[in-house]
């Protein structure tokens, strides 16, 4: 019987969506999702942070003007009782993500 790594990964993405700290993160997005402050924030936090990203991608060093902005994001954040929140829940269901990750990955670590 030949194991098939997509039907275990599919297993895998179920039992992700089952786990008590991402149903957790999930109720507190919809609570985000229905507050308008919480959700132009968080909606223009991801923008910028994927913009950070793309800069850092292309090498390019972000600017004085990037941290004063990102300071200012994460005073909003604070703000906000549901962002904190949410971020950290987030944090908590992305230690599971970490962990699978290095286990995912072991045998290709192996290899190097």
């Amino acid at each position: 019987m030949s194991t098939n790594v997509y039907d275990i990964a599919n297993q895998l993405e179920r039992a992700i969506r089952n786990l008590p700290e991402y149903k957790a993160v999930e109720a507190i997005k919809v609570s985000i999702d229905g507050n308008k402050e919480a959700k132009t924030i968080l909606e223009n936090y991801v923008n910028f942070q994927k913009d950070v990203q793309a800069q850092l991608q292309a090498g390019q060093i972000p600017g004085e003007d990037v941290q004063k902005k990102m300071v200012e994001f994460n005073k909003q954040v604070q703000a906000n009782p549901l962002l904190v929140e949410y971020f950290s829940k987030q944090q908590i269901l992305g230690t599971y993500v970490a962990d699978l990750e290095r286990i995912i990955f072991q045998p290709l670590n192996e290899l190097l």
